[in-house]
């Protein structure tokens, strides 16, 4: 049966609270940028590579990203199809961020077999219950989390696919271009992308948490 409960006034954030995420989103972001300076710096040999910090990072994130969903979803049984769906996603891009690690130890092409094995399942159960994910979708996406998840998502695989192309540093640099410009600039941009998913995830869970205690305290 799907959730129609309407949240009422459990929409406002207070500027205090609000002040408070931004700076925590702030020292976030520092943080990961400074962990990116680190590796270019102190270690040459593996930057921007599958074992470099910015190619963890995103893995970390994604996996953090993954987890909170599951919990946002089984705590608060809040927008049940619409956080199957991201949960779908995120763990299906944390997977394609495995690829080689699946490409060298399991089999070639093993990161396409286990994201089918992800996102099929949880498309049947979204189609099958398509009429309570468009009543859902039209509450999440008037939120805060929605607007982050969209920017994230074209950050991430629009924008960093197209700004880190070999042609775009080649014609930029000429004949000082060196992949390793490529790589940085693409997958710094990706981290911040997939940053952003996060900050999206951590909105959809605090305001699934007031809409839940909105609706218990509502008789």
């Amino acid at each position: 049966m799907p959730d129609r409960f309407t949240p009422g006034q459990s929409w406002p954030i207070g500027f205090g609270a609000t002040c408070l995420r931004a700076l925590l989103y702030i020292l976030l972001v520092a943080g990961m940028m400074q962990g990116v300076y680190y590796e270019a710096l102190q270690q040459p040999e593996i930057r921007f590579s599958e074992r470099g910090f910015t190619e963890l990072t995103q893995s970390v994130v994604l996996l953090s990203a993954s987890a909170l969903l599951l919990y946002t979803r089984q705590a608060f049984k809040i927008l049940p199809t619409v956080t199957l769906l991201l949960f779908a996603f995120v763990f299906s891009s944390l997977i394609r961020e495995q690829d080689a690690h699946l490409d060298t130890y399991v089999f070639d092409g093993a990161w396409q077999l286990l994201v089918g094995l992800v996102v099929l399942p949880c498309l049947f159960l979204v189609i099958r219950r398509r009429y309570a994910f468009i009543e859902e979708f039209e509450r999440y996406a008037n939120s805060l989390s929605f607007g982050l998840f969209a920017a994230g998502f074209l950050t991430t695989y629009v924008f960093s696919r197209l700004y880190g192309r070999s042609e775009v540093w080649m014609a930029i640099l000429g004949e000082h271009y060196e992949r390793t410009f490529k790589d940085a600039a693409e997958e710094v941009v990706e981290l911040f992308g997939y940053t952003l998913i996060l900050i999206a995830i951590i909105e959809l869970a605090l305001l699934a948490r007031r809409w839940h205690l909105a609706r218990l305290a509502t008789p």
